[in-house]
């Protein structure tokens, strides 16, 4: 296994996330760090603060050169940070020392390795949205179509009410659109440029460092965050916080797909499962079960992320590595448990055979609690909720549906809407269409 296992060609089929994994490549940080030289450059000429013709030969060869990342690799592992090799490597690739030597004016390292990870999160945050309405919109489909399909709701994994399976699609997905209007609120605050020079004045940059600071955010088309973020990691720690939101909403819909495929059950079926080695009866929730884990993941590196916040003074070598160690992870596993979560949206079916059968497992008492209140409208509540507690001792002990108790109970009620499912649903089915129809309009 290695060390990552987002790394792992082995794994990559499982937790594999190509298209995210690409964007926290070597190459791609290279190619962000050199843009952000580039632009910078740029705006410095355009300001006078280095020669113009220079400037342009800096923001040409910031597009154009390739760099080998294995040569940055040993005096990163001396300086701590890739952008001093970087540099070096720039000027000598760009074979013009006259101009080459306006590179990196008057900026730190930080500023060069934050902003270009703005660059990446940036693109990373798009491919989120596409993929969060993505799977929104299935399952406002699936919640649609079985808005008012009977089913047993558990609370502490114990039979209690009905609900219905569009109602619990919703539930999944209610969370997610309110995580869609968090992305686009988070984005100014969190996706900005830095350019604050080596201890947070900007000293070598001037007086114009303020206007040049919002030239390279327009340049970039990031935000200025009008200060310098060197040690204030907030904005890191707000995406990361939102990365586990998302996450643990996913996990929660895989850990409730795992129970209701789940043998004695199987409330629903998910597609093709995953294979056992011996048992070949076996169809494992291996992708619900995926989510659970993911979730648990990004959890824990949450954890570190925002213990990272403390960065001491100006600036915090340690503590912005830690961020470098769990970052990446967090956005690849993010990004896989959107694909999988949309697949898995895609494939389950609903066996109403079964959630009719776990219904009447129950023997009435999952009707419980809508007798009691149909009783309150004749007795007071209490007297309701004690006769029908004394019913439902009966129910075991006798072993007989509560409804038939009921009615020998109280000839005289009107009880049998109280033992129909559908009219027990109370809310659901217009949740589950109230959701569907919010997923329209993305």
């Amino acid at each position: 296994m290695a060390a990552s296992i987002f790394d792992s060609v082995m794994f990559s089929g499982l937790f594999g996330d190509r298209e995210t994994a690409a964007l926290f490549s070597d190459s791609a940080e290279i190619r962000a760090m050199l843009l952000v030289e580039g632009e910078l450059a740029r705006a410095q000429g355009k300001r006078g603060i280095i020669p113009a013709d220079s400037a342009e030969a800096i923001w040409r060869a910031s597009r154009e050169v390739q760099i080998d990342a294995s040569a940055l690799s040993a005096e990163t592992g001396r300086s701590g940070v890739v952008v001093p090799a970087l540099v070096r490597a720039f000027r000598e690739v760009m074979q013009a020392p006259e101009h080459a030597q306006f590179v990196h004016w008057g900026a730190t390292s930080q500023d060069i390795i934050d902003t270009g990870l703005m660059l990446r999160l940036r693109q990373v945050a798009g491919l989120w949205e596409q993929r969060l309405k993505e799977l929104l919109r299935a399952l406002g489909e699936l919640a649609e179509t079985h808005a008012g399909l009977p089913m047993a709701a558990r609370t502490w994994g114990q039979a209690a009410t009905v609900t219905s399976f569009g109602a619990v699609v919703a539930g999944w997905g209610a969370p997610l659109l309110a995580h869609v209007d968090r992305l686009h609120e988070l984005r100014p605050r969190v996706f900005c440029v830095s350019l604050s020079g080596a201890a947070g004045t900007a000293a070598a940059l001037g007086q114009q460092a303020p206007e040049l600071r919002a030239d390279l955010a327009h340049a970039l088309k990031l935000n200025d965050p009008g200060r310098s973020w060197h040690s204030t990691r907030d904005g890191i720690g707000e995406l990361s916080g939102w990365i586990t939101l998302v996450a643990a909403t996913l996990g929660k819909m895989g850990q409730d797909l795992v129970l209701l495929a789940q043998s004695g059950m199987q409330e629903i079926a998910i597609g093709h499962g995953g294979g056992s080695s011996t048992m070949p009866q076996k169809s494992n929730p291996v992708h619900p079960s995926l989510l659970v884990a993911l979730a648990g993941h990004v959890n824990g590196l949450n954890a570190s992320l925002q213990g990272a916040q403390l960065h001491e003074q100006q600036r915090d070598g340690g503590a912005w590595m830690r961020e470098w160690l769990a970052l990446p992870q967090a956005c690849i596993g993010l990004a896989r448990s959107l694909d999988v979560a949309a697949g898995l949206a895609r494939v389950i079916e609903p066996r109403p055979e079964a959630m009719r059968a776990q219904v009447d497992a129950s023997r009435g008492l999952i009707f419980a609690e809508a007798l009691s209140f149909a009783l309150a409208a004749h007795m007071p509540r209490p007297d309701a909720q004690a006769l029908v507690k004394e019913m439902c001792g009966r129910v075991a002990s006798e072993n007989r549906h509560l409804s038939e108790i009921a009615a020998e109970k109280l000839p005289a009620a009107e009880i049998a809407p109280v033992f129909d499912a559908r009219v027990q649903l109370g809310m659901a089915p217009r949740e589950a269409r109230h959701f569907a129809e919010e997923t329209r309009r993305l």
